[in-house]
């Protein structure tokens, strides 16, 4: 299973730094999506975590397949506290992020459905027990959309309020 998170750590490096993400099939390929309707949602998130002394460290729209997970590697400190936001299609009607640590062990797991008061955001913060790499695994499900847009990010805190 190692393995398994050493390559989805270089493909997630490679979704970041070259702006391309693993599909679902077996090779690389440009992966955005429009988020035009996501916009004014997000711009009110940074907003609000900005004003609680957070800062946007990671943010990218990705191009998901219904009922798959999508996994990013992001290389966590010990110590410090993180927020992560996952955004989805505001049509699925099921909304999972499951988050991992090194060892594989399932540190978060976070569950919306259609219809509940958050709706198709899900956000939760985390602060990891050891400086290591963790993998998050955000999902939708969509009974009328194959392709669905979807939205993370990944802030950290630099101000006490």
């Amino acid at each position: 299973m190692r393995k398994t998170l050493c390559l989805a750590l270089i493909v997630t490096c490679l979704q970041f730094v070259a702006g391309t993400v693993i599909g679902q099939t077996d090779h690389l390929r440009q992966q955005g999506c429009d988020i035009a309707s996501y916009s004014s949602t997000i711009d009110s998130i940074k907003k609000a975590y900005s004003a609680q002394g957070y800062i946007v460290l990671r943010e990218a729209s990705m191009t998901m397949e219904s009922e798959y997970e999508m996994p990013i590697i992001l290389p966590m400190t010990e110590g410090t506290l993180y927020q992560f936001v996952f955004i989805g299609d505001p049509t699925s009607r099921l909304y999972e992020v499951r988050m991992y640590d090194w060892n594989e062990k399932q540190v978060v797991y976070k569950k919306n459905m259609w219809g509940d008061v958050d709706g198709n955001v899900i956000s939760y913060s985390y602060v990891p027990k050891f400086s290591e790499y963790h993998m998050i695994k955000p999902v939708q499900v969509n009974k009328n959309k194959k392709k669905l847009c979807g939205y993370v990010m990944l802030l950290k805190k630099t101000v006490q309020q």
